[in-house]
């Protein structure tokens, strides 16, 4: 039999039938050949195929090449056009609206962004996004694959069949609009490696929402606009300097803060109805949660996620995350993020060899794979995947209006040899061992979102003494706004671990902070990695009896209050949990019944009240003229006093007393003669301490030929902190 001019080639034929064809679109559609429009489609099981336009006129019939389901022939249109396809077998009849008769969605604009990776929307642009195109209702998938020679579409819509929806490559980019698919659509990316070989179904890197663990297939979202109410919010935290703004945040693990009674996760809603509230009436100014980025494994906490573009589905869908962080802010909470840029899991269903190479990750494994967490490094230099990752923060910040990310891992990132013997890591190109390209992605996304969205802010975790973490990327630093002080809480939880009379000692351990205090802009630290893995929690940590442990703990707290540095706590040891925290279950709240740890909630409401209210414990927090040593060597009483002023502001003096021996007639200077009023005092009976103190008040008195023109006489709790704020006749 001849074939005529406008039939396909036979070998295009085969390929197509049998999944093989990197190029589908050159074949399958509409397509004029020598004056005549020609249709192709591939439709499995049917028998006849007719072709229609939209408003439905016949164009004409296609004729069989395959018994497969491959169909063409002339049809009667003059210009390209969408096109409704009707199919039959001796079942039955059913329309497809073929969408191979349909032009890219992505442009030439896109083309050339992706191209040199500056494109700074790639969340519109790539993943799935229900749309009407060309008069239709359908939904358009994109994605990064360019060592692939085929990527398709597949889920229930198409019996997960690769050879139904194959995209159109562009430059490594593969898009297809298909029609009628929508919100609610489960779907996958089927792809075929360069040697032919077809890989594990992959989720879309670009996903926003994913379907609930044990499943791990991409969901396309409800592209309905979520209606905001928290402009207000918004429109002050543009006008906020935080380095000169209270920061006292409450870390939260949301599927372990509270369960719902038969054990299950409340949901993104109950948060906001629950913890919402309760951390608003506690006085803290941020939520920080740990990871929601979607996640396979409860135990990794989400620091392994798998979309970085999706909330997890463990607690409702995106919007419902929406509402949480509305809710937050309406109630004048702040919201920080948890983010993981420095690697991730090896999950086949994931980004590891996504398209049968090395693509997101290094290749070689002394750079791509992480030997403590058996995980895959993301490979920074590489213009696509920072591209990827700045995205992924640039999106937290605008779909969801959230006010900052704390990035995971940073350390891990900014050296080449972490975690790795000699030999097991290759240097830069200057032979040392600091990750260049992962340094520059990380100026690089800090400096976007700090562009972009005023009021916001990046913290890192990082754990060295990397120079400039927190220092502008204009002036050489890696551009974030605070930098978690690993060091503080380090130091200060070993001292609080000891017996009483030895801290004598290690009195250093509690000053030591102070020596590169302002180094850098802190937060201080006391989160979910200090109460977890056998270390025990915060209560159980200190020492001595029952009463002790809560004398300590209270102590310790509101020395780290009045310490210069942002503040946070994780969610559990503001009312002294005794076990150590655990993600399989919720937090003891019945603890609450017993007054040492109703005592101990009260005593962080108010040290959360007294930092917020009082400017010279926060306006100069990240600044040395905010801090002035009183007495930082009395190690034989383990006693500590010090400063906290701000121009304009009443100066705070705060006096920590670290033995379970009260000091009668403490001598502490003062730089002002008159009524200091006791602000703090954590041996109030209110908090279930031994209720001694100074009456609520001590006079300074003048004094001459000192350093400071005043001396206070105190009475020192045992085991206690003090807040004594300067009251102006």
């Amino acid at each position: 039999m001849t074939r005529e001019v406008w039939q396909a080639e036979s070998r295009d034929v085969e390929d197509i039938v049998a999944g093989r064809h990197g190029n589908a679109f050159g074949v399958l559609g509409l397509h004029e050949v020598s004056g005549v429009w020609v249709l192709r489609a591939f439709i499995p099981h049917a028998e006849t195929v007719t072709a229609y336009t939209l408003a439905g006129e016949e164009l004409g019939h296609l004729i069989p090449r395959h018994g497969g389901g491959f169909f063409e022939g002339p049809i009667k249109t003059r210009e390209r056009q969408p096109i409704r396809l009707r199919a039959r077998n001796a079942g039955g009849e059913w329309d497809v609206l073929d969408p191979y008769s349909f032009g890219p969605v992505l442009g030439p604009m896109d083309d050339y962004l992706m191209g040199e990776g500056s494109h700074l929307r790639l969340f519109d642009k790539l993943g799935a996004h229900e749309m009407k195109f060309e008069g239709v209702h359908g939904t358009h998938f994109a994605v990064w694959a360019p060592n692939a020679r085929r990527v398709s579409v597949v889920g229930p819509f198409n019996d997960w069949d690769g050879r139904r929806n194959p995209m159109r490559n562009r430059n490594g980019y593969w898009e297809v609009f298909i029609p009628v698919l929508g919100t609610g659509t489960i779907y996958k990316y089927e792809i075929v490696a360069a040697n032919g070989q077809v890989l594990p179904l992959k989720a879309d890197p670009f996903a926003r929402q994913s379907e609930l663990r044990p499943r791990n297939a991409s969901v396309v979202p409800d592209p309905t606009p979520f209606t905001w109410s928290d402009q207000a919010y918004m429109e002050e935290r543009a006008s906020k300097d935080w380095r000169r703004t209270p920061m006292s945040i409450y870390e939260v693990h949301l599927g372990s803060w509270r369960r719902r009674p038969d054990g299950t996760f409340m949901s993104y809603d109950q948060m906001a109805e629950q913890l919402v509230p309760y951390a608003a009436d506690m006085g803290y100014t941020h939520l920080e949660f740990m990871p929601v980025s979607e996640h396979p494994f409860d135990p990794s906490w989400g620091y392994q996620p798998t979309g970085l573009f999706a909330p997890t589905a463990r607690f409702g869908d995106p919007a419902g995350f929406a509402r949480l962080v509305n809710a937050a802010h309406e109630a004048g909470l702040g919201v920080i993020l948890d983010w993981v840029p420095a690697h991730f899991p090896t999950d086949e269903f994931g980004l590891s060899h996504f398209d049968g190479t090395a693509l997101y990750e290094h290749a070689d494994p002394r750079q791509g794979f992480h030997p403590d967490w058996n995980t895959a490094i993301y490979n920074f230099g590489r213009k696509e995947v920072s591209a990827f990752l700045t995205n992924s923060a640039l999106y937290w910040f605008e779909q969801f209006h959230i006010d900052g990310l704390r990035v995971d891992a940073v350390a891990s990132m900014l050296y080449l040899d972490y975690s790795r013997q000699p030999g097991q890591w290759v240097p830069n190109k200057h032979g040392g061992n600091e990750n260049l390209e992962a340094v520059a992605f990380l100026q690089r996304v800090n400096a976007e979102v700090y562009r972009q969205f005023p009021g916001a802010f990046m913290i890192a975790e990082e754990s060295t003494s990397w120079p400039g973490v927190s220092h502008p990327t204009y002036a050489g630093g890696l551009g974030f706004g605070f930098k978690w002080n690993m060091g503080f809480m380090n130091d200060t939880l070993r001292f609080m671990s000891r017996e009483a009379v030895h801290r004598r000692y290690h009195h250093g351990d509690m000053t030591f902070g102070l020596v590169y205090a302002f180094s850098e802009n802190f937060v201080l630290p006391l989160s979910h990695d200090e109460v977890v893995h056998g270390k025990g929690s915060l209560l159980e940590k200190m020492p001595g009896d029952d009463w002790q442990q809560f004398a300590n703990l209270r102590a310790y707290l509101a020395f780290m209050w009045g310490h210069p540095g942002k503040k946070l706590l994780f969610m559990g040891q503001e009312f002294a949990q005794r076990e150590e925290w655990s993600e399989a279950r919720g937090l003891d709240w019945w603890l609450l019944d017993a007054a040492p740890h109703e005592g101990m909630r009260r005593l962080v409401a108010d040290l959360n009240a007294a930092y917020r209210s009082l400017p010279a414990l926060y306006e100069r927090d990240c600044e040395p003229d905010g801090f002035e040593w009183l007495i930082g060597n009395d190690q034989a009483n383990s006693v500590y006093a010090w400063l906290r002023k701000s121009k304009g502001a009443d100066p705070v003096l705060v006096i920590a007393n670290f033995t379970p021996v009260p000091r009668s007639n403490y001598k502490v200077p003062a730089p002002i003669a008159g009524r200091w009023v006791e602000r703090i005092n954590t041996d109030a009976g209110w908090y279930a301490g031994g209720n001694t103190g100074n009456q609520g008040a001590v006079i300074a008195k003048p004094v001459e030929g000192r350093h400071m023109a005043a001396e206070l006489e105190l009475y020192l709790p045992p085991l206690a902190t003090l807040f004594l704020k300067y009251e102006p006749e």
